[in-house]
């Protein structure tokens, strides 16, 4: 049986709850603390520490080890928090999966570039691949999520090749095996037959980091990307609606997964207001289709 709308409304109330008693214990402080969580430490650059947040509703550690999902915030690669997806992390570990919220280094707080945050991202991922064992989770079934700018870096973790750092373990791949995008940036040069507007547009070499192409997933789709769902509202000015549009064409052409659920009227961040309960079931779905959730009843 589909989760119902009025189930998924408690869900986000209970949820809200939890993060503004967080907010009040924090006083606005960073990083969050996240209740009912353990917080790891994935990477350390300079005196900032990086980490995660583990959502795991297991009273002990089971046989069979559990798939895992990781979530990066949006916030346009200057700000946010990982408490965006703590409401979807609640409900996917409810569900019996591990699910992840991970901090990463952004402009405001540390002056990074857009490639500092891809790298992140993949050293994040190398990070609980080669803890997997240890924290319960299948190495083979470890999916990346993340809205806006987070939609960018999954999407990057599962496609740009380089932006690693001498001190990342390359034998232990940073690819996960499923992407859940939130009106993602997927494109950031220009690509042949995309009128490029909004969010990847005029970027330079300079404000990346890198060249725009070494950081353009739709760049560097190839057979063998991992099985994507993309969530976009087609009213979308500040990710053109195109863009994923574009990105969802090359997937298929390339042999690949791509499930591109569109919003007519939906503008950017829709996923996490009017359409939460249904953008969550949906991803449930294409979780459950994977085997990574299972069926619900």
């Amino acid at each position: 049986m589909r989760l119902t709308l009025a189930l998924l409304t408690l869900c986000v109330a209970l949820t809200a709850g939890a993060q503004e008693k967080n907010a009040k214990k924090k006083a606005g402080g960073y990083p969050p603390t996240i209740e009912g969580t353990k917080s790891e430490t994935y990477r350390k650059v300079g005196d900032t520490e990086l980490k995660v947040w583990i959502f795991d509703s297991r009273q002990k550690m089971t046989e069979r080890p559990l798939s895992a999902i990781v979530f990066f915030f949006g916030g346009g690669w200057t700000g946010g928090s990982p408490t965006q997806f703590e409401p979807q992390s609640r409900h996917l570990a409810s569900r019996g999966m591990i699910a992840i919220v991970a901090d990463y280094r952004v402009k405001t707080r540390q002056d990074a570039k857009p490639a500092d945050c891809v790298s992140d991202a993949k050293a994040c991922v190398r990070w609980v691949r080669a803890n997997a064992v240890r924290l319960g989770i299948d190495p083979e079934r470890i999916a990346v999520g993340g809205g806006s700018a987070g939609g960018h870096l999954a999407a990057s973790v599962a496609t740009l090749p380089g932006l690693d750092t001498a001190q990342d373990d390359k034998s232990v791949s940073c690819l996960p095996n499923a992407l859940v995008l939130f009106n993602p940036g997927t494109v950031m040069a220009p690509f042949p037959g995309l009128d490029l507007k909004g969010f990847g547009a005029g970027l330079s070499k300079e404000k990346l980091g890198c060249e725009p192409e070494e950081i353009s997933p739709l760049h560097h789709v190839k057979k063998g990307t991992p099985p994507t769902v993309i969530f976009h509202g087609k009213a979308d000015t500040t990710v053109p609606y195109s863009t994923v549009e574009k990105f969802a064409e090359v997937m298929k052409a390339a042999g690949n997964r791509c499930d591109l659920v569109g919003y007519e009227g939906e503008k950017h961040s829709f996923f996490n207001k009017s359409k939460f309960a249904e953008t969550l079931a949906a991803a449930d779905d294409f979780l459950v289709s994977l085997g990574y959730l299972p069926a619900k009843k």
